[in-house]
């Protein structure tokens, strides 16, 4: 069994804006990964890994904007999202008519609308281990 916590901060806590702004970069990391990997596909034919994508990452800005953690989990959001998509595109091509159209590329997040989704691991908070101790997270 996993122990998971979900917290909801609502927009009037102090603490939403650093979160916010946290989530607009992830927003950033994962547009910034995708142009890689649909450039990678679209001219080449090449699916990269996520193992490709994090070394190819590191040294761009929004990686080194987040966590080392959390931009790991960016990443690896976008690799399941490729491959349901090569999963769906395999699907297609043995039988089109399970489907209404053809399957389409991963989508880039909205530039401005919409955060994405930050997950934070117990090694992404694993800092302050005695506030973890009484239950206070600081992002």
């Amino acid at each position: 069994m996993q122990l998971v916590e979900q917290h909801c901060i609502r927009k009037h806590d102090p603490r939403y804006s650093v979160i916010d702004e946290a989530a607009f970069k992830s927003k950033n990391l994962y547009n910034a990964a995708l142009y890689e990997m649909r450039q990678a596909f679209i001219h080449q034919g090449i699916y990269l890994s996520y193992e490709e994508m994090d070394k190819r990452m590191q040294p761009h800005e929004a990686y080194k904007a987040l966590p080392a953690k959390v931009a790991q989990h960016v990443l690896r959001q976008l690799a399941d999202a490729w491959k349901a998509f090569r999963e769906a595109k395999a699907s297609y091509e043995e039988d089109p008519s399970k489907f209404t159209g053809r399957p389409k590329l991963p989508k880039y997040k909205h530039k401005s609308e919409g955060p994405n989704i930050l997950s934070y691991t117990m090694q992404a908070v694993s800092r302050g281990k005695r506030s973890l101790q009484r239950g206070i997270i600081k992002p």
